[in-house]
């Protein structure tokens, strides 16, 4: 069997079910400025449940969630305390953990039309700086088109450290996988094995599309003759569509039970995805099912 690594789930609705402060704009980053132990506490859980690779609490230390002020005053604080914290965490645990660096969209979730080169290469500097030393891998999360992929890997192309770029997608079912942009997941998955990324993954979408976007970084590869490792952290959102405004509502769950949420793991997995776990939604319970169905077949 193909080794399986396991990440942890999402942070911002497990803060909020820990009871941590949680509201718009602020999202996930409140905690870190008002009660920084939820955050060592949750990822705590996402490791208690198994996780062998947390990321970095920092998701929401731009100036979208921040707003202008409050990003320059304390931003690259913020997010290097996120690191911090996640690296203390991790090196308590009882099993090998990791910790990865967040690359975040800079200007909200799911908006390609949002997008600034210049402003967003300045801001994923600023979080690059900030979590570099304290971290062991780099994931960017929720890429929403391939212009965004240039700017991060830019940015991201001065560290040693592996980096893996995670795109959302489009929560329709088309015959080929595409990005919230519109644009190709094969033109993507190209373009991360012509960098110097370890892997393409797929995050903050519904999880009946990530099998489509898993096939279709196959082919590539195979065309190619080359093989970066493809990791999968879905949702447990309702669809989202082109203009979702992320800090104007709480985005409507769905009820995907751990079972339900291990079921769609199990396809992504005989696809050939070997790094899975959760994003928003998806919680200690969900990854404790995947954990659990990792130690049975390791011991097969």
């Amino acid at each position: 069997m193909k080794q399986l690594t396991i990440l942890d789930g999402g942070m911002g609705r497990e803060l909020r079910r820990l009871g941590a402060p949680f509201s718009q704009p602020l999202w996930s980053a409140q905690a870190l400025i008002e009660s920084p132990q939820h955050v060592q506490l949750a990822h705590q859980h996402f490791i208690d449940a198994g996780a062998e690779v947390i990321i970095a609490n920092s998701y929401a230390c731009v100036p979208f969630h921040l707003g202008e002020d409050l990003y320059q005053s304390d931003g690259a604080k913020l997010a290097s305390q996120a690191a911090q914290i996640a690296k203390r965490v991790a090196s308590q645990a009882d099993h090998p953990v990791l910790v990865a660096g967040a690359i975040p969209p800079a200007f909200g979730s799911y908006r390609p039309d949002l997008f600034q080169p210049q402003r967003a290469k300045e801001i994923f500097t600023t979080l690059f700086e900030a979590q570099d030393s304290e971290v062991d891998i780099w994931i960017a999360e929720t890429i929403s088109s391939l212009e965004e992929f240039h700017a991060i890997q830019l940015v991201l192309s001065r560290t040693s450290k592996p980096c893996y770029y995670a795109f959302s997608l489009q929560d329709t079912l088309t015959d080929s996988a595409v990005l919230r942009s519109g644009q190709s997941v094969s033109d993507a998955a190209l373009q991360v094995c012509q960098s110097e990324g370890q892997g393409i993954f797929f995050n903050c979408s519904i999880p009946e599309v990530m099998s489509q976007a898993i096939c279709d970084v196959k082919q590539v590869m195979d065309k190619m003759g080359t093989e970066i490792e493809i990791g999968v952290y879905a949702n447990n959102f309702a669809p989202i569509g082109n203009q979702h405004q992320a800090n104007e509502s709480m985005q409507t769950m769905r009820e995907l039970s751990p079972q339900d949420y291990l079921n769609y793991c199990q396809q992504w997995y005989r696809l050939g995805a070997t790094t899975i776990g959760g994003c928003c939604g998806i919680g200690p319970e969900h990854i404790q099912a995947l954990s659990d169905w990792k130690k049975r077949f390791s011991t097969t």
